[in-house]
């Protein structure tokens, strides 16, 4: 069982950015390849980024160039900085194991880009 909890999301104009935070409480945390998923209004889940137990990196081709995936092991986190933000990554974004999800999800962060 894994528990989540994602944080930073907001509200920003097109071009501005954001860092996203999820701490995660389990054990092995270093482990796991880790996740960041989006779910906009109507459509499904996807996955955005994800980032290797050895620091490997994978991104959705519409956000290669603007968003970094990290992680800090020490702390059971990690981060999504997010720059030049689009209005189509308006989204609820979550975190999680990757390519295959833990069942349970937190309750995600809100992104909306509007001018």
């Amino acid at each position: 069982q894994v528990h989540l909890v994602e944080s930073g999301g907001g509200l920003v104009q097109p071009g501005e950015s954001l860092t996203l935070s999820c701490a995660a409480s389990r054990l092995l945390f270093s482990s796991l390849d880790m996740g960041w998923y989006r779910q906009a209004p109507g459509k499904q889940r996807e996955l955005v980024a994800r980032i290797s137990s050895g620091g490997s990196t994978y991104y959705l081709d519409s956000v290669k160039g603007r968003f970094t995936i990290s992680r800090d092991n020490a702390k059971s986190t990690v981060y999504l900085q997010m720059n030049s933000l689009k209005p189509e990554d308006t989204a609820v974004y979550y975190c999680n194991a990757a390519p295959q999800a833990f069942p349970s999800w937190g309750q995600g962060t809100q992104v909306t880009v509007s001018s």
